[in-house]
């Protein structure tokens, strides 16, 4: 089965307690949770990993890379920040789909919010549904990585 990995990054650990207003009450263990039920209705493996540590997301960035077809990403505050976590995102182009995810609509909120540094090495974002946004982001993927096969098997 092909494998999607899905990276949360930092604070995405205290979802359903931080700011429920934004991020709502849904916690970071229920969206694995229905992340694996849907990847598994699309033939698909999946495998979620959090961190609030920089360096710790680049390491599972750039391991996942040589094993998985998909990677989801929401690096959180790094999106606006990390020169670093995009650059090990880029390793990713060309090679597997990556698609970025956010619960809120990063633009409608702080101004420092307003750029996303991944923006220019993902294959597209998912953004402002909640919890929803990580499911949508896992059809994009499945479609994503189904189209890259057949494209292979021509």
């Amino acid at each position: 089965m092909p494998l999607v990995s899905v990276i949360h990054g930092p604070n995405l650990n205290l979802l359903g307690q931080r700011e429920p207003e934004i991020y709502g009450p849904t916690t970071l263990a229920e969206i694995d949770q229905r992340l694996v039920a849907r990847a598994a209705t699309l033939g698909l493996a999946l495998e979620t990993f959090q961190s609030n540590v920089e360096g710790l997301l680049i390491d599972r960035i750039q391991a996942d890379l040589p094993r998985a077809q998909a990677l989801l990403i929401n690096a959180g505050g790094y999106t606006h920040s990390s020169v670093a976590i995009r650059d090990a995102v880029a390793a990713w182009k060309g090679r597997a789909p990556v698609i970025e995810v956010h619960l809120s609509i990063p633009e409608a909120r702080e101004n420092f919010r307003q750029v996303s540094l991944l923006a220019g090495v993902v294959a597209g974002r998912v953004e402002g549904f909640g919890p929803l946004s990580y499911l949508l982001a896992l059809e994009a993927a499945s479609e994503l990585i189904g189209a890259r096969g057949n494209a292979r098997n021509q």
